[in-house]
């Protein structure tokens, strides 16, 4: 497995890893979105690839004025779920944080995909009932990292 950046030639490869995610972790209604932000990329989305195929995918993007970072479209083939193809993402996410020297990571999560980054040390700081749709309800989270003053 290898990461790669996205790239307009992998577009609907992220779709179908997108549909393939859809209803279990993103409401229907969000692949427009998704296409959205894949058409107009600003910042660090990656995919990770095994035998040629897209199997996940996550950006990162640098929030400047708050010097945190936010978790971007982080999905995986769910064939993959339980080989730790997230881990590796989540690792990639904290790296990259760290270089650039953020002092969190901000996680727009769902109810179904909190518990994923409770793993990696985030924390709940608000619930939306049907915030990303209709009985899909939104997680804000964060991982904060200490600094020294």
């Amino acid at each position: 497995m290898k990461f790669e950046d996205y790239s307009e030639e992998i577009f609907e490869d992220c779709l179908k890893l997108f549909d393939k995610n859809c209803p279990s972790f993103f409401a229907e209604n969000e692949r427009e979105d998704y296409s959205n932000y894949l058409l107009n990329l600003a910042d660090t989305y990656k995919v990770l690839i095994s035998k040629e195929k897209v199997v996940a995918a996550s950006g990162i993007s640098e929030l400047k004025s708050s010097n945190r970072s936010r978790i971007t479209w982080i999905m995986v083939c769910p064939n993959e779920k339980g080989k730790g193809v997230g881990t590796k993402l989540m690792l990639y996410v904290k790296q990259y944080a760290h270089e650039i020297e953020s002092v969190g990571i901000d996680i727009a999560a769902s109810h179904l995909s909190a518990c994923f980054f409770k793993k990696f040390g985030a924390i709940e700081t608000s619930f939306i009932k049907d915030g990303w749709g209709n009985d899909m309800h939104r997680i804000d989270m964060e991982i904060n990292f200490w600094k020294p003053s």
